[in-house]
């Protein structure tokens, strides 16, 4: 979520081997029809004693045994070895496959707790500090007794991680131009409350699911009777966020159906990796935002004939995120300049630049539909019942998470206008209008959190898309 500066047969002979030679046509006769086996065992024991008995038993294992050869395809033993190999890797990992469409909850893909760590670098090269400190930081005792103090705190955010890998990846097959932006957005919200496991304020959505088009940089997601299709010559921004007790995943990704706008994809992308590899423990903000800005303003589109280069939106920035705090005070700048305040360890931070073929610079605009707490407001007395009633809906459905008016109705506020704006007004909420460039104008975003660990800089929400 954007804030505004401020995922082989075996050989006759080895049978004959293994076996008895009086009994090679008994084994080969079994082998074609194995409800043979009991009877071929009682005669023997009939017609040849107590003393034979014993033989007979090594032939029968010897005929179950070229049974499992001839099923498995001559390679039974390695077939073994690989179920005992799948069985520790489920151990460790998912012991079920996921549904398609995804409908299994994370948890249940993961009962042992385990969830799949995010993409593992060094931290980022940090002004005024030795090089070799970042790679240091691996080898520790020290820094991976830190790491071990805060696995649950890990878990907690890989396991929004994965319920948000899962949704996009079915999402970015699943929509299509001529969906309206409404059954796009109810799609993607069904789909990752399934799979986060929803429970109150402990597990769900982390704030309402921008899909921004066009000039609209960030911040807009349909309210009620909204009648927008996506069109094939749309890019359009998806930024949706996923927690588990607060822990917040926020990741976005540009999506686009038509090949022209290939490269302006592509420079923000690009500029997003930059920025990631820049960050770590000890880098300062503003040397981050200068990586970004450097690899974005080297990438043009070509659009109807005319050459753009790719402007970073120096009035976005990514930013810091806390427990049930998505702006949680320290801002990342997409340009150079801006705060020389430190990362710091175990700070979880949302990487998120902005490009545009416009002016390179928002303003609000449209309909406001995000709407959030005021995570530093005081008790504010309230005169309005309904103004008093919207927030007892806001405290137990949303708390400090922000929430859109399509949220609001879901969860049974009715008639709220009046009481939201009082809200406002009174600064007890703030909304959140679209940010927008020029009109006529494209906009593309990417976006990943990253967690600053210790020992090293966790992508945790890296996928195979992105």
């Amino acid at each position: 979520m954007a804030a505004v500066k401020k995922d082989e047969e075996i050989p006759k002979d080895e049978v004959v081997e293994n076996g008895e030679d009086d009994d090679i046509e008994a084994v080969e006769e079994e082998t074609k029809d194995p409800a043979k086996k009991k009877k071929k065992k009682k005669k023997k024991k009939k017609t040849e004693g107590d003393a034979n008995a014993d033989n007979d038993t090594e032939v029968v294992e010897t005929i179950e045994q070229v049974q499992s050869v001839v099923e498995d395809g001559g390679d039974g033993d390695e077939k073994k070895k690989k179920k005992k190999k799948n069985k520790s890797k489920a151990g460790k990992g998912a012991v079920k496959e996921q549904t398609n469409p995804p409908t299994i909850p994370i948890a249940e893909l993961y009962p042992n707790g385990n969830f799949p760590e995010g993409q593992i670098m060094e931290h980022g090269p940090a002004e005024g500090v030795d090089e070799r400190t970042a790679k240091d930081r691996f080898s520790s005792e020290e820094k991976r007794a830190l790491d071990r103090l805060h696995q649950d705190i890990y878990q907690e955010i890989r396991h929004a991680a994965e319920a948000h890998r899962q949704t996009r990846k079915y999402m970015r097959e699943w929509i299509k131009p001529g969906m309206s932006m409404i059954q796009i957005c109810e799609e993607l919200e069904s789909t990752a409350r399934r799979l986060i496991g929803e429970n109150g304020l402990k597990a769900g959505l982390a704030f309402p699911t921008g899909c921004s088009r066009n000039h609209c940089a960030a911040h807009y997601t349909p309210n009620t009777g909204d009648t927008t299709v996506l069109e094939y010559d749309d890019v359009v921004k998806i930024d949706f966020g996923t927690h588990i007790n607060g822990r917040i995943i926020d990741c976005a990704f540009t999506l686009h159906f038509n090949p022209r706008y290939d490269p302006l994809v592509k420079g923000v992308q690009e500029a997003t990796e930059a920025g990631i590899k820049a960050s770590g423990v000890d880098v300062r903000l503003c040397d981050v935002g200068a990586a970004v800005q450097e690899v974005m303003e080297s990438h043009e589109v070509e659009l109807d004939g005319q050459i753009y280069q790719v402007k970073p939106i120096r009035n976005l920035n990514g930013h810091s995120i806390g427990p049930y705090r998505i702006h949680a005070g320290k801002t990342v700048p997409i340009v150079k300049g801006g705060e020389t305040t430190r990362m710091e360890e175990n700070e979880f931070y949302a990487i998120e630049t902005f490009g545009s073929t416009g002016r390179g610079q928002v303003h609000d605009d449209m309909d406001c539909s995000h709407y959030m707490k005021n995570f530093d407001q005081q008790f504010v007395p309230l005169r309005l019942q309904s103004s008093k009633q919207l927030l007892n809906v806001i405290n137990k459905n949303f708390g400090t998470l922000a929430f859109c008016k399509r949220w609001l109705e879901r969860a049974g506020a009715s008639r709220y206008a009046m009481a939201l704006k009082d809200l406002c007004d009174k600064g007890v909420v703030d909304a959140y209008p679209p940010l927008c460039d020029a009109r006529g104008s494209y906009t593309a975003q990417f976006e990943h959190t990253i967690l600053l660990r210790p020992t090293c800089k966790e992508v945790v929400s890296r996928g195979d898309d992105y």
